[in-house]
């Protein structure tokens, strides 16, 4: 037989270790095993960067690129930079935004469940509010949310929500008749505020202090943490009223898109940070309540502290009967 020419041999072994090098890459590329690929997740909120918000998901950024040496790097953008709430839900579920940290009055639009915990008054206090969420029913509502593309990552809050004013201080429901109030874009908070006798205009937080410095709206609900971050005093905000009429519950989340995208090892990391960060986030919002209250003291607004609530609650429970999802709404009053 006559010897092949040599660089024919040469070519068939340059080709041999061509593809045994892209079978190996591929191979490692698919179980995520010796591929240094770095994944940047943009995440977003819509509050400022030194609310409690903001501060656990940076604490969470620097524990993750720490665990992943690098490859996680989760970039934290406050104050609506890349979209308001209802955006950024979207955005999660389109894949177009990887994670969100938000009160759930905005996911309603996406997840209805999610609506029966802005009901008024739905829970006894802070503590109760934990052990239901972090129980059954938090996890119930954390698989319907995965349905629309979104994974429940962990639980936060952004305190109690109490009402601000630039008319006169409100301290039953008659005081509330005919006052135009900003409200989140939800329909069960339009509701309440419609049996309570006010007029509910509802819009985005980057709308809303331009609405309240103009005087298109006289008031707003939000907790003291935001009228402090906010300088509300300084938007015709001169009153405000500890009414709690809502433990507003916030949710750190991720989209699904983004979480299947990660290789197994990371996304494990990614979410047993992402766990911690909502107690650390609740801590934070206690602590800095009180503060910010002071503050807010300081700088001149009037604090009525001593509401009744009972005449409000009262009020507001035809609102319990509009609630779509009334086996959900009883199982949380029952677990309490």
């Amino acid at each position: 037989m006559k010897a092949k020419p040599f660089y024919i041999v040469l070519i068939g072994l340059l080709l041999a270790l061509f593809s045994t090098a892209c079978s190996s890459d591929d191979a490692e590329g698919s179980n995520g095993e010796g591929n240094d690929k770095v994944y940047t997740l943009e995440a977003g909120h819509s509050l400022p960067d030194d609310h409690p918000y903001h501060i656990a998901f940076e604490n969470m950024a620097d524990r993750v690129e720490e665990r992943t040496d690098g490859q996680v790097v989760i970039e934290v953008y406050p104050n609506s930079e890349i979209g308001a709430e209802r955006e950024l839900t979207e955005g999660m579920t389109l894949g177009t935004v990887d994670m969100v940290v938000s009160s759930t009055a905005p996911v309603t639009n996406f997840v209805p469940e999610l609506e029966v915990l802005d009901v008024p008054f739905l829970f006894k206090n802070r503590e109760s509010a934990v052990n239901v969420l972090e129980g059954k029913i938090g996890d119930k509502l954390f698989d319907k949310m995965e349905e629309k593309g979104i994974i429940g990552l962990s639980w936060g809050e952004n305190g109690y929500r109490h009402i601000t004013n630039g008319v006169h201080p409100i301290e039953k429901p008659a005081d509330l008749e005919g006052l135009k109030i900003r409200t989140q874009e939800n329909d069960i908070h339009l509701a309440a505020f419609e049996a309570l006798g006010a007029q509910p205009t509802p819009m985005a937080w980057t709308e809303a202090l331009t609405a309240l410095q103009q005087g298109v709206v006289d008031a707003q609900e939000n907790p003291a943490i935001v009228a402090d971050q906010f300088s509300l005093y300084e938007s015709n905000q001169t009153y405000m009223s500890l009414t709690g009429h809502v433990y507003s519950v916030a949710v750190y989340m991720m989209s699904k898109q983004t979480y299947e995208e990660l290789p197994e090892d990371l996304r494990k990391i990614v979410v047993e940070e992402a766990q911690k960060a909502g107690a650390e986030e609740r801590e934070l919002i206690v602590e800095m309540e009180q503060e910010s209250l002071t503050k807010l003291k300081e700088q001149g607004m009037e604090i009525i502290e001593e509401v009744d609530t009972e005449p409000f609650q009262k009020k507001v429970e035809p609102v319990y009967e509009q609630v779509e999802h009334q086996d959900l709404l009883q199982e949380i009053r029952d677990a309490q």
